[in-house]
């Protein structure tokens, strides 16, 4: 079981663990319900659509790494708030970070709170941002909006965490590639995994 909050908990063999890269997701992960979407937004919501038209989870987890200016490098972070922080259609009259007549708000409120955990708002782009100045999100990755906005219209419960490998600036490439196969044993150790069951959806 994954124990969240008071309220939720959910078996393990029905949740589906979604990794941009598998570097992410190491061999912690390898017998369980897993996607590699790729890098980007429209990799993620391709991988995420195609999986769940043939198979719905009772929840998706997406797990990977992220930039902050804001927390600490080695911090997993809960974020039940996303941005897409590459929408500026400012020009036409809607506000910054707003999908035109998507019905949505600028900041999509979805993702389940995980006891313990520092609560975060990610903005997600398809850019790996170097020089976050941004004060409305505090965490920088390149998928989780797609994945919450799917799992969203698809009535999901969605967990977002994201393991801090660089702090957003001049240093984050190098920062990246040294802290990013850290995550998958950091996610292992806080929700319990030692192995999956084999059982799969």
């Amino acid at each position: 079981m994954i124990n969240i909050n008071t309220d939720h908990s959910f078996s393990i063999r029905n949740t589906l663990f979604s990794f941009a890269l598998a570097s992410e997701a190491a061999d912690v992960f390898e017998e369980c319900n897993t996607i590699i979407t790729g890098i980007g937004k429209v990799n993620a919501a391709y991988e995420l659509t195609k999986i769940i038209q043939d198979k719905k989870p009772s929840l998706i987890v997406n797990l990977g790494s992220a930039g902050s200016n804001f927390f600490q490098k080695g911090d997993i972070v809960c974020c039940t708030k996303f941005i897409q922080r590459d929408m500026d259609v400012r020009g036409l009259g809607f506000q910054l970070y707003e999908t035109p007549l998507s019905g949505l708000p600028p900041i999509l409120e979805y993702g389940l709170k995980m006891d313990g955990l520092q609560e975060g708002i990610c903005g997600t782009g398809d850019s790996f941002e170097m020089e976050h100045s941004e004060v409305l999100y505090n965490v920088v990755d390149m998928e989780a909006y797609a994945l919450a906005m799917i799992a969203m219209k698809e009535q999901i419960p969605f967990l977002c965490l994201k393991y801090i490998s660089d702090g957003a600036d001049d240093n984050a490439a190098e920062d990246w590639s040294i802290q990013v196969h850290k995550a998958a044993m950091a996610y292992g150790n806080l929700l319990g995994i030692n192995k999956c069951s084999s059982d799969k959806l």
